[in-house]
């Protein structure tokens, strides 16, 4: 089994892939089960999932509890959601979404094996939580507008 962490970044890895062929997004959102997806909206949960479980992770090891999650998640879609994605947008996201999965690299191979494993009640445990964010489901769920222009 791959390193958690490993799985992180490769998870950020093929997002920031898929992305590079999101500049040429005709503006239409991208209808997946019951929800919307743009480019600007995927770049934006990728963030916001890896920063909440990283929160949770922290806080966790800190023994304090963790903040309760109040993100609305993919079940809004903003008017910056909407907006073209740009090649500055991409190099936006590439910076900040190489750099949150650094610090997942670093962080969750600084634990040991008994750390990544521990069951809390209620919860997942630190490796399970990094396989949960090593699903590219926001970014799939875009998908390749490349194939899409044909």
């Amino acid at each position: 089994m791959a390193e958690p962490g490993r799985m992180i970044e490769q998870a950020v890895s093929r997002a920031l892939h898929l992305a590079q062929s999101w500049t040429g997004w005709d503006g239409t959102p991208i209808p997946v089960d019951d929800r919307v997806y743009t480019p600007h909206k995927a770049i934006r949960r990728i963030g916001d999932h890896l920063i909440d479980h990283l929160a949770e992770v922290e806080a966790r090891l800190a023994g304090v509890p963790t903040i309760p999650d109040h993100w609305h998640a993919s079940a809004i879609t903003t008017p910056g959601d909407l907006a073209p994605f740009t090649g500055e947008d991409l190099a936006e996201a590439t910076s900040r979404l190489t750099r949150l999965a650094q610090i997942w690299v670093v962080r969750l191979g600084a634990l040991t094996e008994e750390q990544l494993d521990r069951a809390s009640p209620g919860a997942w445990t630190i490796r399970e939580i990094a396989g949960h964010l090593s699903d590219t489901y926001y970014a799939d769920a875009v998908g390749d507008l490349a194939s899409v222009r044909g």
